[in-house]
């Protein structure tokens, strides 16, 4: 067997997709015989060294921490075509998800999507209302082509249902719990980032980017005074200057990233636009609390045993939330979300949910062309 993932979001700098693929390839290569191949306008940002990863021409989307355009779609179905794969995957909704359909057409070969963008939710936020219709009518029209598509969270699901898209299944992505654990803590870190005894250390990792809501939890941190302090780790312009923030640049070395997490108290994530919320899972691994919003798919991620969600769109939630948690007991609701973590979410549970959603299209495939194969004989 040989199955191939497809997307532009193998960038250099940060990206859960990149994770997914990542976890994915290493699962495949180290408990089955399945040959994996990435597909991407190259270079790849890393997580690729557990596959072989072909490369096609791609251009570079400004501020986007490195991701690429393909330069020709017609290049990409040739490349496809090529690697006879027996299941393409597609990680986007650009030229690569319509590649890998003429491919399905030309070989008969199962082609599924992964809805890592609510890319309807995007473009209302930044263009409007014409364009959030535009686009859902683009992307209606697109994901009702493939033979199955798989969404992160249950919200996505019934986004995706909503746009009459059919084949929809819930697939959940996972953490490397070995990797992102508390034994990554670091009793020093502080000290190293010259902060006193009794601070209390908040974290947010991944883009700074305008659907994070960063500036609300910068007000928040703002408000709540001494002796709270924001760890910023990430990539993209950072315009504010506190006291009381601190900025880290995007961590390549997951190891370093898993330090940095477990050595904080509190995980915050004020967005509300996340289709999943891939570092909310890293955070619970390393045994901190996390705090975010009732809104899109973190809020399927935490609850009251393991964090807090406060309500969203609001620097004064936040900062009444963090106060909260501060008075409970954060070693208690860490250790509730590593135990979550290990039960639900380490990728040795997730990529086998992914590869039986595979051999479930792989069968219902079997049998539509058996179905065909009598119909036709029948004729």
């Amino acid at each position: 067997m040989h199955f191939v993932d497809v997307t532009m979001f193998c960038a250099a700098e940060g990206g859960g997709v990149r994770t997914y693929l990542a976890a994915k390839s290493e699962w495949l290569a180290r408990n089955t015989r399945i040959r994996h191949t990435i597909v991407g306008p190259g270079p790849c940002g890393g997580g690729c060294s557990s596959s072989s990863f072909v490369s096609v021409p791609g251009i570079t989307i400004p501020n986007t921490n490195g991701y690429r355009l393909p330069l020709s779609g017609r290049i990409a179905s040739r490349v496809l075509q090529r690697l006879q794969p027996d299941l393409i995957e597609v990680g986007d909704a650009c030229q690569f998800a319509w590649a890998a359909l003429r491919v399905k057409h030309k070989i008969d070969v199962p082609v599924v999507a992964f809805y890592h963008s609510d890319l309807v939710q995007i473009a209302e936020q930044r263009f409007g209302a014409a364009a959030g219709r535009a686009v859902a009518y683009y992307a209606s029209s697109l994901y009702r082509q493939f033979d199955l598509v798989l969404a992160p969270s249950q919200l996505m699901v019934q986004r995706l249902h909503h746009l009459g898209v059919k084949r929809v299944k819930h697939q959940p992505l996972g953490v490397d719990t070995s990797m992102f654990t508390p034994k990554r803590r670091d009793e020093t870190f502080r000290a190293r980032l010259g902060l006193p005894e009794n601070a209390r250390l908040l974290v947010y990792a991944g883009r700074f980017t305008r659907e994070k809501k960063l500036p609300l939890l910068m007000e928040a941190v703002q408000r709540l005074g001494d002796p709270y302090y924001l760890l910023m780790v990430g990539s993209g312009k950072m315009r504010e200057r506190s006291p009381r923030l601190i900025h880290l640049p995007f961590q390549r070395d997951p190891h370093v990233l898993a330090s940095v997490i477990a050595s904080c108290d509190v995980m915050v994530h004020p967005g509300d636009q996340e289709t999943f919320g891939l570092v909310v899972l890293e955070a619970m691994a390393c045994g901190i609390p996390v705090l975010g919003v009732a809104a899109g798919g973190v809020a399927e991620l935490v609850s009251s045993d393991t964090g807090l969600l406060v309500r969203p769109g609001s620097a004064a939630a936040l900062a009444e939330g963090l106060e909260a948690l501060y008075e409970g007991d954060l070693a208690q609701l860490g250790a509730n979300g590593r135990r979550r973590t290990l039960e639900k979410y380490d990728w040795n549970l997730i990529v086998p949910q992914l590869v039986a959603q595979y051999a479930n299209l792989f069968a219902a495939h079997e049998r539509a062309e058996l179905e065909a194969g009598l119909s036709y004989a029948a004729e």
